[in-house]
């Protein structure tokens, strides 16, 4: 877990509890530690030192919350954590790869006082999507952020761009108009962990992202998403590392 703040806030007021390292996608980009086999990373908080955790970070001043991980919809406590949220008054996201987020299991977390859901797609096309990811799941975002919609939560769509997802930007910004996507994320793979040991296939072409920036900044100037467009590109094209991943 992390806790973010920022330069002109002496609190934290971003609390990301990353919940697990678990997760039934296999994205060569991903996070999660390479070493699978330490048992440290198999170890997870239990929902007393969660809930614990949540209370003394709105304590600290922290205002939200966003649940990560690997995927936190396969913590089975998850509904628990986001009422102990909601009794302390945080503004709660779910972050998830959207292959396991039913009806039943929305309808329920919105019951528990979930605020919005951020889901993440691996490409603009199923069999695109389905590669990156691993596994077959493509069609199943897409029901999940349909999910999302029919229940009025907020939705932020989250694509990872890479060189090999890049050059189709203009789709996944169709695809989210689609989706009636509130917020879009499209975050530049960063370069650590999984990512870092896969660079070389990964990271995209000085071309190809100054293609993208100009898509970017004409989608925006367009207004297709009410919440906007957040763009992150790669540390390696930025002067300086970012503070945060």
């Amino acid at each position: 877990m992390s806790v973010m703040a920022t330069d002109t806030l002496d609190r934290p007021f971003t609390l990301i509890a990353e919940l697990t390292y678990r997760c039934p996608l296999r994205c060569p980009y991903c996070s999660n530690p390479m070493n699978w086999s330490d048992a440290r990373y198999r170890q997870e908080l239990s929902t007393e030192d969660w809930v614990r955790t949540i209370q003394q970070a709105r304590s600290l001043g922290v205002w939200q919350l966003g649940f990560s991980g690997g995927e936190p919809l396969l913590k089975q406590d998850l509904e628990v954590l986001v009422k102990a949220a909601a009794a302390v008054e945080l503004y709660t996201t779910l972050v998830t790869a959207g292959t396991l987020l039913t009806l039943q299991r929305a309808t329920q977390l919105c019951h528990a006082g979930l605020n919005h859901i951020q889901i993440s797609i691996q490409d603009s096309r199923a069999t695109e999507s389905d590669y990156i990811a691993g596994v077959p799941s493509f069609e199943k975002k897409l029901d999940a952020a349909r999910v999302v919609k029919d229940l009025g939560l907020p939705l932020t769509l989250n694509f990872v761009l890479h060189r090999h997802n890049i050059d189709r930007l203009e789709e996944m910004l169709e695809l989210c108009e689609r989706l009636q996507a509130d917020r879009v994320e499209l975050a530049h793979t960063q370069y650590y962990g999984w990512a870092l040991h896969n660079r070389a296939a990964l990271l995209p072409t000085r071309q190809q992202l100054d293609k993208a920036g100009q898509i970017v900044a004409a989608a925006k100037q367009r207004r297709i998403c009410p919440m906007g467009i957040l763009y992150v590109i790669p540390d390696y094209y930025e002067d300086y590392p970012k503070p945060c991943m």
